[in-house]
């Protein structure tokens, strides 16, 4: 069996950002990924500005030997965020409220807690520093600093820092277009009568929630029967115009598993078993694409689609893909670090035996700062996934004692 770092290597090595770029407000950009460095066109802030409601001040105006600083000034002029300055006159103070520009002349701000409004003059009650409750030209972002380099995807603050400096559309790569369908006479839809033998199909609520969530153009194909001639046809369809194929379930070499057979008859196939639990089977090939369908924005103009297929227990497909779909299909998108951060924490629960395979383990955050363990751990117990906070990564053979630091990747890593 492959290992699972051997297996995500082998995704990882195969899959190339996807041609195609487009122009878009930043406002719509959520979750993109640039295709080009935004480099700040100014200085951010693009003058001295006040970080505190208060005075403006030169300091030489209060120079006091016995450090005092009681001297009282009149105040010249107001100034409210928004509003351009005049020159600070000697031996006065400017009113100044937060974010509002600094006047020339002033090199410190005083708190308006520290002085004392008399009128049309202040006594200013504390002798401030040089550059006190300034915040200086530049302080945050330099004009012409990449502030985004290409490959990043784009968060809410990312957004925020992309207008900053008043870039008003971003250079992005279009989405990766999936396409999905789900194998398997017993799968019904909620809804639907629950007839003898069957069961509703979960996978393609949280597949499709997953394909969502990364910001996917994703064509569901629904369930298609479980017969070789209608999966060929389905694969045939979704190679044209999409990046990657994605299936749940029918890889196995069953006489109604027709899902390996097609995507030999229409591509290739490796089938791995990976030493992971829950888990274990993951396809991973191509489809032939009918070249004369390639052309007009789809997917790129290359002679096949990528295939991936998924286990079918509910966890083990869920696990698979956040642990080897979703970086392949950032790797596509063209983001530069696909892996998730992990943490290290503390175990605050006994697992007297360890498994041959790489574990993940279902398990969630206490009040202590620990970790609990979901009390199964089968791989058709999807309850698990909601209640937890993230997975376990325990290596094989390793049994895990109560206090011990584990590694721990949050679902807040996995799920976006």
């Amino acid at each position: 069996m492959l290992s699972t770092a051997e297996a995500l290597a082998t995704l990882l090595s195969a899959a190339r950002p996807i041609a195609g770029t487009e122009t878009i407000s930043t406002l719509d950009a959520l979750n993109r990924v640039l295709t080009a460095d935004v480099t700040s066109p100014l200085d951010v802030p693009p003058m001295n500005t006040s970080s505190m409601d208060g005075y403006a001040v030169r300091v030489a105006d209060l120079a006091n030997p016995t450090g005092a600083g009681d001297a009282q000034l009149p105040v010249s002029q107001r100034i409210p965020a928004g509003h351009a300055p005049q020159p600070l006159a000697a031996g006065t103070a400017a009113r100044i409220f937060t974010g509002a520009t600094v006047p020339p002349g002033a090199d410190a701000v005083v708190m308006q807690e520290q002085a004392e409004a008399a009128g049309d003059a202040v006594k200013i009650l504390h002798q401030p520093q040089p550059g006190e409750w300034i915040t200086a030209q530049g302080a945050d972002i330099r004009q012409g600093s990449v502030i985004l380099p290409a490959g990043t995807r784009l968060t809410p603050q990312a957004l925020g820092l992309a207008a900053s400096v008043g870039c008003a559309q971003l250079q992005v790569r279009r989405r990766v277009k999936v396409a999905v369908f789900f194998t398997g006479d017993e799968l019904t839809m909620p809804g639907e009568p629950l007839r003898p033998g069957a069961i509703y199909n979960s996978n393609r609520f949280t597949l499709r929630g997953l394909l969502e969530k990364l910001g996917c153009d994703v064509t569901d194909y629904g369930i298609v029967i479980d017969k070789l001639d209608a999966t060929r046809a389905t694969l045939r369809e979704a190679a044209q115009a999409h990046d990657l194929i994605l299936t749940c379930g029918g890889v196995s070499v069953g006489e109604e598993d027709h899902v390996k057979p097609a995507v030999e008859a229409e591509g290739r196939l490796a089938m791995w078993q990976i030493a992971m639990k829950p888990g274990k089977p993951l396809a991973f090939g191509a489809v032939r694409r009918a070249q004369q369908n390639v052309s007009g924005g789809g997917a790129d103009a290359s002679q096949e689609t990528f295939f991936i297929g998924l286990p079918g227990n509910p966890v083990s497909s869920f696990a698979t893909f956040l642990l080897f779909v979703r970086p392949f299909i950032l790797s596509l998108a063209g983001v530069q670090n696909v892996a998730p951060r992990a943490l290290s924490l503390r175990a605050d629960f006994t697992q007297r035996k360890g498994d041959r395979r790489n574990e993940f383990l279902r398990a969630r955050v206490n009040e202590a700062g620990g970790l609990d363990l979901f009390a199964n751990q089968s791989s058709a117990v999807l309850t698990s996934t909601v209640w937890g906070d993230g997975l376990i990564d325990n290596p094989p053979n390793h049994a895990i004692s109560a206090g011990e630091t584990v590694r721990f990747i949050p679902f807040s890593e996995l799920l976006n």
